[in-house]
């Protein structure tokens, strides 16, 4: 029996590096080949559409001059741009330096939510400028973030040459890769598993998800679907669900691309992960049950990913560790021991492959000290991941039984960064 339960630990296990590995080559071919049509689309952006930038703001004191900065600087026509800070019950100077941007720069404004969506959270500030804004397109920025230039532009660009196309996903680099042992591993992870995943999913399957941050959609598909669910905390992967069940697709286009602040430290990067990985299990759990009135093959293929990701695959993880483990202690007739350890050695070298060959994209991450990073995260940053699966599974698993309300939790900037990426 213990034998059994090892082999479909592992057969779980492969199946996803060996997905991972497969997207990591549509990743590579989709970063060779998707600057090609940038020529030939650029002749369609002389009548461009009005766009809405939001910028759901709570407490950022820290960061949001910089935002601002960086979108004062938007190469778009500013007749057709509207940069819209949603203040939302800050304590701090975010109200007063948004307000000093927006008597400088007339396309740029600030609004304060009111009850009932005051103080609730991200969606409920996107919906409040959903409310307050004009804009034929809605593009959204965290208050940490420094979008390139021509960020806007390219994101338009991918909605006008595209009409199937709801919205256009962009690339996010990590700012502050350099501070702290834990941002490095977390700038490998975001160029690894967010340009990578996105890129060999849009070029395999012509699927990608909404992130929480660079993102350009129509406001006519926002209007239908009745704009964001103030009850996710991932509000990104929920809203991408709904939007392929309309009939549209969502496409990756990294020329778009953003620099953003990751966190410095253990106890703040716990409480993002915790919220991201309980937000992808609330949207797994709400659309199982929705399962066989979904419309969209490609939902269903997007939501089974996410299923296999955050219950199968580190049900799997848990499940080999543990018949590991009770076997050092006692007999259980585990007799796979040879075959765990080349299993396990062929699973760290295909890691180190997989995670290499993807930094070689980006010319500045491909040195000694980063393939010494890669090593360590897999012993480490890695194996977090699996004990955060599991907190934040139970934390909302609790939450349904008992209906608790979902209680947002914005994740703490920790300095002024300098304008990387916004010249």
């Amino acid at each position: 029996m213990a034998n059994l339960l090892f082999f479909i630990s592992l057969f779980l296990i492969w199946i996803m590096l060996l997905y991972h590995m497969f997207l990591m080559e549509g990743g590579y071919l989709h970063f060779r080949s998707f600057e090609k049509p940038i020529d030939e689309w650029s002749k369609k952006m002389t009548h461009v559409p009005s766009v809405s930038v939001f910028i759901p703001a709570h407490n950022e004191a820290l960061v949001i001059e910089q935002t601002l900065r960086a979108m004062s600087r938007l190469y778009y026509p500013k007749d057709k741009l509207e940069v819209i800070v949603i203040n939302d019950n800050s304590s701090d100077e975010t109200g007063d330096i948004a307000k000093q941007y927006a008597e400088k720069f007339p396309f740029i404004r600030v609004i304060e939510t009111v009850e009932p969506n005051k103080g609730k959270g991200k969606s409920s500030a996107l919906n409040s400028a959903l409310a307050d804004s004009t804009g034929d397109i809605v593009v959204v920025y965290d208050a940490d973030n420094t979008p390139e230039k021509m960020a806007v532009w390219y994101l338009v660009m991918g909605l006008i040459n595209d009409p199937k196309a709801a919205a256009t996903v962009g690339k996010f680099r990590v700012i502050n890769a350099t501070e702290t042992w834990l941002t490095r591993f977390i700038n490998i992870e975001t160029i690894c598993f967010q340009w990578m995943a996105q890129g060999g999913r849009w070029k395999w399957f012509k699927v990608a998800t909404i992130p929480g941050t660079n993102f350009a959609i129509r406001r006519t598909v926002l209007e239908q679907l009745g704009g964001w669910d103030v009850k996710a905390l991932a509000e990104d992967t929920e809203l991408t669900i709904r939007v392929y069940n309309l009939g549209y697709h969502i496409r990756f286009f990294p020329k778009a691309i953003t620099w953003e602040q990751e966190p410095e430290t253990l106890k703040v990067w716990w409480k993002q992960r915790t919220r991201w990985a309980r937000g992808n299990q609330y949207v797994v759990l709400k659309f199982l049950s929705q399962f066989f009135t979904l419309k969209r093959k490609s939902i269903i293929f997007d939501l089974f990913y996410f299923f296999f990701t955050y219950f199968l695959f580190f049900f799997g993880v848990i499940l080999s560790n543990a018949l590991f483990i009770i076997n050092l202690f006692y007999d259980i007739g585990l007799t796979v021991g040879d075959i765990a350890l080349v299993l396990w050695v062929l699973a760290f070298l295909l890691f180190l492959g997989e995670v290499m060959i993807t930094l070689s994209i980006e010319k500045t991450e491909m040195n000694r000290k980063n393939f010494l990073y890669v090593i360590l995260m897999y012993f480490t940053y890695s194996q977090m991941w699996i004990v955060l699966v599991v907190w934040s599974l139970f934390l909302e698993i609790k939450r349904m039984f008992t209906g608790q309300e979902v209680q947002w939790y914005k994740t703490e900037r920790f300095s002024k960064q300098t304008d990387k990426g916004a010249e």
